[in-house]
C-alpha cells in the first residue's frame, strides 16, 4: 500500500496559493491516474485506486495546513499502514522557485505543516516532494506570500512543475 499526502488548505480561495502544491499535485495524480476523489474520512478527501496491483491512496488533509499531521495518524492508523509507505507532497520556500526536490527523509525545515507531520508522527522517516515556491519578495511577510494566489503569467511553469511532482510521486510509489 502506498498513501500519498497532498498538503494545502481547502476552498475556493486557496485553490491557485503557493501553499496548495500538494494539493494541485494530488490532483494532478488522480487525474493521471484516472481517479476521483469520492471519499472523505480521517479528516481528508480521499481517490483510491491500484497502481502495479498495489492500493493507493492519494489524500487531500482537511484540516488546514499546520494541523495536517492529524489527517495523517488517522489515515495511517486506519489503514495499518506503516510510514515507509506514505508520500508527502508539498510547498517549499526553502528551495528555488519552479524546482523540485525529492528526500526520503528529513526534517520539516520552515513548513508548519511537515512540522506537524512529524511532530504527530514522531519521526521524519518517510519520503517526500518538495515543490519549490521560491522565498517571498521583499516587505511581504511569509504568510501573505504563501496563501497569494500564483501570478496568472507564472501559472503554466507552476503545472507543468505540478506535473513533474506527480511523475515523481509516481516513481516513489514504484519503489
Amino acid at each position: 500500500m502506498k498513501i500519498v499526502f497532498g498538503l494545502g488548505n481547502f476552498g475556493d480561495k486557496y485553490a491557485y496559493t503557493y501553499h496548495n502544491m500538494g494539493f494541485l499535485t494530488a490532483e494532478c495524480l488522480a487525474d493521471k491516474l484516472g481517479l476521483k476523489f469520492k471519499k472523505r474520512e480521517c479528516d481528508g478527501m480521499i481517490a483510491e485506486g491500484y497502481r502495479n496491483g498495489e492500493k493507493l491512496l492519494i489524500v487531500k488533509p482537511l484540516t488546514y495546513m499546520n494541523l495536517s499531521g492529524h489527517c495523517v495518524k488517522q489515515t495511517v492508523r486506519k489503514y495499518k499502514a506503516e510510514m515507509k509507505d506514505i508520500i508527502v507532497v508539498f510547498d517549499d520556500i526553502d528551495i528555488p522557485r519552479l524546482t523540485l526536490r525529492v528526500r526520503m527523509n528529513g526534517s520539516g525545515g520552515t513548513h508548519n505543516g511537515m512540522r506537524n507531520i512529524i511532530e504527530v508522527m514522531g519521526t521524519g522517516e518517510f519520503p517526500r516532494v518538495r515543490v519549490g515556491i521560491g522565498r517571498p519578495p521583499e516587505n511581504v511577510p511569509l504568510g501573505d506570500f504563501v496563501l497569494s494566489e500564483v501570478p496568472k503569467a507564472d501559472r503554466q511553469g507552476f503545472y507543468d512543475l505540478i506535473s513533474d511532482a506527480a511523475d515523481e510521486v509516481l516513481k516513489l510509489c514504484d519503489k
